[in-house]
């Protein structure tokens, strides 16, 4: 039996919710994933399409929080064989996923309140996602269509935190409920405005400064717990606003070491979403490969949506 979020612990002194020993500790939210729901989400294939949600590497340059920008070398290692080698490859440079050594809650641990370097990478690391894999219904929250269609101002290159009720009233706009195990992918049309802003030679050094997204309050750690949320996709840097209120704290604290939370950043959602307009149906199969990567604190995203 999962507890309801305002029925779980808090972390120390830190005032945030935890579900340390609810979960299995390796998976976190993803054991929301059943087989069960992972066959349900095969019903939401309707038209065979598949539709990349990557960002190929090379679009930030350079990438963001002076990550280092990919070296990719093409080597003849025979008469007519070549091979790749990459050098600097951070794998949140472009389209990725956050894993549970990713970010710790202070001095109180990772998730599961590991506080031990080596076990958290051991128990924790992406390596376990990779065995697993990420595939489910997808339900996109098409913010930018939502505010358009509303007369609601929205830049996504300007903080604005969209409340939980908003998103619970942007799935019903689009006549879709959430269930257990679904794949929020929420878009900001932060990276169609990135693109835009780059290619027509704007500045785009400080972009990571500031930026829209979800609120970073308890209320929507609730919503996504209550609704059985197995992961959150965002096209933002970070999923939640920036800069942020310090009032309302960290959600990455929240989800990540609170609630074993699987954030993906950085995701191309620009076609899906015309595509699930043009449908007029906003869930799909999601299905993403991240990296074998032992004791991975990160992946890239690997991801599609098949519609």
């Amino acid at each position: 039996m999962i507890p309801a979020f305002d029925d779980l612990p808090e972390i120390g002194t830190i005032g945030i919710k935890h579900s340390w020993g609810v979960l299995p500790v390796s998976l976190g939210t993803l054991a929301f994933l059943s087989p069960a729901a992972t066959l349900e989400a095969s019903h939401a294939v309707r038209t065979g399409e598949t539709i990349s949600l990557n960002v190929p590497f090379d679009d930030f340059a350079p990438p963001l929080f002076d990550r280092p920008s990919l070296g990719h070398l093409m080597t003849e290692t025979g008469k007519n064989t070549f091979e790749d080698t990459l050098n600097d490859f951070n794998p949140q440079s472009s389209s990725q996923w956050d894993g549970l050594t990713h970010i710790r809650a202070r001095e109180f641990g990772f998730y599961g309140g590991i506080t031990d370097g080596d076990e958290a990478r051991a128990t924790l690391g992406m390596h376990h996602w990779a065995q697993r894999g990420i595939v489910g219904r997808g339900l996109l929250v098409d913010i930018v269509r939502y505010r358009a269609a509303h007369n609601i101002a929205w830049d996504p290159f300007v903080e604005d935190a969209v409340e939980a009720s908003e998103i619970a009233d942007i799935i019903a706009f689009q006549g879709q409920r959430l269930q257990p195990g679904d794949i929020l992918c929420v878009r900001t049309g932060w990276m169609g405005e990135y693109r835009r802003r780059a290619s027509t030679g704007g500045d785009v050094s400080r972009v990571g400064d500031q930026f829209a997204g979800i609120a970073s309050t308890e209320a929507m750690a609730r919503f996504l717990w209550d609704n059985k949320v197995a992961a959150v996709a965002s096209d933002n840097p970070a999923v939640e606003s920036a800069p942020g209120d310090p009032r309302n704290g960290s959600l990455h604290r929240r989800l990540i070491p609170g609630l074993g939370f699987a954030l993906a950043e950085l995701l191309d959602l620009d076609a899906l979403a015309d595509r699930c307009f043009e449908l007029n149906a906003y869930d799909f199969l999601f299905s993403a490969a991240p990296l074998p990567l032992t004791g991975g604190a990160s992946s890239t995203a690997n991801a599609l949506a098949i519609l």
